[in-house]
């Protein structure tokens, strides 16, 4: 999975396990111990993750209990993810939806979305993509809409975990 900024800007990337798919998108896994990298960070996922690739403009990722990660979910605002010879693309775009362990919902990089449109020239219809989006996931996420249901990634979690005992 290769995420980049606005312009080709790298970001960060790491590799996945593909784990199946519902009515909700495409499901990946990243076990405890993945390295994730970005130009100047690294960091291995100290719990299991899993990543919804929906045929939406985000990606959400859902936290095992028990890291250090400061939320259960964290949703990139992102063009739409696409997937080419098992390489999974998109482009951040700034913004963020987070759920934290205590069931707070914020909107997170404002600010920075804010100064990217304006420094790297995001076409207005990509500010209105990453706009909208942000909001119907922020809604969807406070409301505990499925996927954002606790139910739904812990399924998935459950799959990770019996794909890494077999």
């Amino acid at each position: 999975m290769v995420f980049s900024k606005w312009g080709g800007r790298p970001h960060w990337e790491c590799d996945t396990l593909a784990l199946g798919a519902d009515e909700h998108g495409r499901w990946l896994g990243l076990p405890s111990g993945t390295l994730v990298t970005r130009p100047g960070a690294a960091f291995s996922a100290d719990v299991p993750q899993v990543v919804l690739l929906p045929d939406s403009a985000y990606v959400a990722t859902f936290y095992a209990p028990g890291g250090s990660s400061p939320c259960e979910t964290y949703v990139d605002i992102s063009t739409v993810p696409l997937e080419d010879d098992g390489r999974i693309t998109a482009v951040d775009l700034d913004l963020d939806v987070i759920r934290g362990w205590t069931g707070r919902v914020w909107v997170d990089d404002e600010d920075e979305f804010a100064d990217h449109r304006v420094r790297f020239g995001y076409p207005e219809e990509v500010v209105e993509l990453a706009v909208t989006s942000c909001e119907q996931v922020r809604r969807a996420v406070a409301a505990s809409q499925a996927p954002f249901d606790g139910t739904t990634a812990r399924r998935w979690l459950e799959v990770l975990e019996g794909a890494m005992m077999a």
